[in-house]
């Protein structure tokens, strides 16, 4: 007992899962840039002498201004998958345009910053063209660009240089662009800032940065979601051109002098600064806010050795040994913390199950087996796939969600004619048929959705509040499950896992942690509140026939309860039926006060045993492969009625597993059981010998029909 006590809280507390989630958080991609950072403002302000005055950090921060436009430049077309290695050479053209517009043309300062813009545009539009029409690759077309850019400008300085030098034309705008302030911030970072929010907006909120990704991550894919490719990647290096444009507007305004060693190397800095942040040279993975980490610390580490005193050859070197030595790091670190989620994600617990009931035929148990479902009526053979749910409507009509994301309809009174009522999308599962006679139906992946008679489809929720001290972010549902609605309208739905989508069930079957949980969506309010947490794969849910409780059921712990809506119990749980012989799926109401349990699958003991053995578990996750772990047998299920108190008063098996071997639903309708399966092809019908012949379900809950 002792070591049963310790082995249960062992893994119902030591944090394996929360490991697991912290490691799959998006931040954890820039924990290595971030300790980089930390590592070299620690070194620089220990040795350096006033490293953090405001003058030092004023000049390094009008740098990092406008190494910051380049290097977010480069990351947009970086994440859509290309690379533009001609932003140095466009850099030096932009300084040179800038002070040629300014102090030869003497144009207004907007002319000129807006010409600037259009040169370092104009050169993106080329590397577009190049790369995105005619399909020329994104590394030798900028590299070539790269050097007849260098050429243009050496030839411009011959031209230029001395007149350039020789000129001084006075305004006060274009020197508070090179050297002025905004609230204390240089002007550079204010462009910078702007610049960065618009563009984090645009990557993450937009949908034209979301084509910008989707093109990065499989151009083919994005091509046959419609996505424009070409133009998409055109614009992405007119994008880059257009802020190495600008920060060579704003380079020009602060230095007002051109050589021949501007923007020499530059690239390669920005190129680094990119993948330095986080930023995949894949494409489609990176973000705004990386890029600046990476120029920022680019940008410290350059001014921070020049400062020590190196010499431009032993600081070049400098910073090139310690970038190449954290972008290893960072690489190295990105394989491993995939590789260490992939052990602890998935985190079993220690559950003891009651033993199971007596099931041999012979045996005076209520869950005896039989064969009652052998016979069963099929209907719509061959014509559905994975009906999951069955329900019937007042006129008789069966509605039953499979798996192609359709709602199919089979018409009264035969069932001959099928057709398919509505097209939802994802895996629908659970129905209800409110007082409108409109479809509330739980989609995995998607939330909650309601199909009204005229067959347009509205999103209710698929967001609940966040759990306050879990590191898991469970406010967007996995796996809606099951749904009934109570007489004031409240819908009570269950969330099997908040870990685990529907293709992996399995593996929250091998956690039997207690990933699920109990909602409430409210469409008075258009509010959605989670009301109860930590269920064993909540599963079939159903409002009690006096509307007081909702009876839910826990499929891997083998139990249904029931969760008080009103009364002196009010927002407690009881349990209604424990022990189950096997997997309780959907609840349904049933004639004369009872209710039907389906049971997708039974038990078997080498399953039960696996359960309270989470150490053999883990190591079967880790080291077996998954089509070949132990699971719960769900080939022979059976049908359960029980009454209020939790009494069985029958079951119903199919044996032999020939007509429904799967049973995750059933509906009684004027005395007929209407049988669903989530791996059937078929709808079953039994004849009810004991039912009432009148009952239906939406007079049960509206009294439509007597």
């Amino acid at each position: 007992m002792i070591a049963d006590l310790i082995t249960r809280l062992r893994y119902r507390y030591f944090p394996d899962h929360m490991v697991g989630e912290v490691l799959g958080k998006r931040w954890m991609d820039n924990t290595i840039p971030v300790l980089l950072l930390v590592a070299i403002l620690s070194y620089f302000v220990a040795t350096i002498p006033n490293f953090v005055s405001y003058g030092n950090l004023s000049d390094t921060s009008r740098q990092i201004g406008e190494f910051g436009l380049i290097v977010i430049g480069m990351t947009i077309v970086m994440l859509g998958g290309g690379i533009d290695l001609s932003v140095g050479s466009t850099f030096a053209l932009a300084n040179i345009t800038a002070l040629a517009l300014f102090n030869l043309a003497q144009w207004p300062t907007p002319a000129v910053i807006a010409g600037t813009m259009g040169v370092g545009a104009l050169v993106g539009l080329i590397n577009g063209l190049l790369i995105g029409y005619l399909r020329l690759r994104a590394f030798l077309t900028t590299l070539v660009m790269l050097t007849l850019v260098r050429a243009v400008v050496t030839l411009l300085l011959q031209m230029y240089q001395v007149d350039i030098a020789a000129s001084f034309v006075e305004s006060d705008s274009w020197e508070f662009i090179g050297t002025g302030s905004v609230l204390g911030l240089p002007f550079s970072v204010v462009v910078l800032i702007v610049v960065a929010v618009s563009a984090h907006i645009v990557m993450s909120r937009l949908r034209v940065g979301w084509r910008i990704m989707a093109v990065g991550g499989s151009r083919r894919s994005a091509y046959n979601a419609g996505i424009p490719v070409r133009f998409t990647v055109c614009m992405t290096y007119v994008v880059s051109g257009l802020l190495t444009g600008c920060a060579g507007a704003l380079y020009a305004s602060r230095l007002s002098g051109a050589g021949p060693d501007t923007g020499l190397g530059l690239e390669l800095a920005v190129v680094t600064a990119a993948l330095l942040g986080g930023n995949s040279i894949g494409g489609g993975h990176g973000s705004v806010a990386k890029a600046l980490m990476g120029a920022i610390i680019v940008s410290l580490l350059t001014n921070g050795l020049v400062r020590l005193g190196l010499g431009n050859g032993s600081s070049q070197m400098a910073v090139g040994i310690v970038l190449l030595l954290a972008i290893s790091i960072n690489v190295r670190w990105s394989k491993w913390r995939h590789k260490i989620q992939s052990k602890v994600y998935m985190s079993p617990a220690y559950l003891a199950l009651p033993p199971d009931p007596d099931i041999d035929p012979n045996s005076p148990s209520p869950y005896a087996m039989n064969d009652r479902l052998h016979d069963v009526e099929v209907i719509g053979l061959g014509e559905v796939d994975g009906p999951e749910d069955v329900i019937l409507d007042a006129d008789d009509n069966i509605y039953c969600s499979v798996r192609q994301g359709d709602i199919v309809r089979f018409l009264a009174p035969d069932y001959r004619r099928r057709e398919v009522y509505v097209h939802v999308g994802g895996r629908p599962l659970g129905m209800a048929i409110d007082k409108d006679e409109s479809l509330v139906v739980c989609i995995a992946g998607m939330g909650l959705y309601r199909v009204d008679k005229g067959r347009n489809i509205r999103k209710l929720t698929a967001e609940t509040n966040r759990s306050r001290l879990s590191v898991i972010d469970d406010s967007r549902m996995r796996l809606a499950d099951d749904l009934d609605i109570a007489p004031d309208g409240k819908i009570y739905f269950s969330e099997a896992t908040i870990r685990y989508g529907i293709e992996e069930w399995v593996a929250d079957a091998l956690e039997g942690r207690g990933n699920g949980r109990l909602i409430r969506y409210d469409p008075a309010t258009d509010t959605t509140r989670t009301i109860k947490r930590g269920l064993l794969f909540a599963n079939g849910m159903c409002i009690a026939h006096d509307s007081k409780s909702v009876l839910f059921a826990e499929t891997w712990g083998c139990r249904i309860s029931r969760y008080w809506l009103e009364g002196p119990k009010q927002g407690t749980t009881e349990i209604v039926l424990e022990g189950l012989p096997g997997y309780p799926d959907n609840i349904n109401r049933g004639s004369r006060g009872t209710y039907w349990v389906a049971l997708a699958g039974t038990r078997t003991p080498s399953y039960d045993l696996a359960m309270t053995m989470p150490a053999f578990r883990r190591r079967m996750a880790r080291r077996v492969a998954s089509v070949e772990w132990l699971f719960p047998n769900v080939n022979v299920g059976c049908l359960v009625r029980f009454d209020a108190t939790g009494r069985v008063l029958e079951s119903l098996w199919d044996s032999a597993g020939e007509n429904h071997p799967t049973i995750t639903s059933m509906r009684e309708h004027r005395g007929y059981l209407y049988i669903g399966g989530v791996t059937n092809n078929r709808v079953g019908r039994i004849k009810l010998p004991d039912a009432d012949p009148e009952w239906t379900g939406p007079a049960s809950y509206w009294a439509k029909r007597p």
